[in-house]
């Protein structure tokens, strides 16, 4: 049986401390798309946003701008559509960057 595919990005002080974990998922949850959004403070997963909006294909290319501040991060899907996501662990700067799942990243930016 195939899995579903899914990818994930990372951003936080550390692996321990994200302020956000975004995730999206192919037909995850009962055959429906959806992105997962966390946080993980001190090692513990917080509890997930989920979001509808759904711009993505497998194996096409995409490009998520997300901007934040100490209350909240802002993401812009490749459609437009726009969600917040609250900064819970109070990130001011970008330390770590990971990802993982399918997908490869061909680029990343800071402002």
């Amino acid at each position: 049986m195939q899995k579903n595919p899914w990818w994930a990005v990372n951003f936080g002080k550390d692996i321990d401390n994200l302020c956000l974990h975004f995730s999206p998922h192919f037909k995850a949850l009962a055959g429906i798309n959806t992105i997962e959004c966390s946080s993980r403070r001190a090692g513990a997963w917080e509890r997930e946003h989920r979001e509808s909006a759904f711009p993505f294909e497998p194996g096409s290319v995409v490009e998520v701008c997300i901007t934040f501040d100490k209350a909240e991060l802002i993401i812009k899907l490749p459609n437009g559509h726009i969600f917040k996501f609250p900064n819970r662990v109070k990130v001011e700067t970008v330390d770590y960057l990971g990802a993982g799942g399918d997908i490869e990243i061909k680029s990343v930016s800071f402002e």
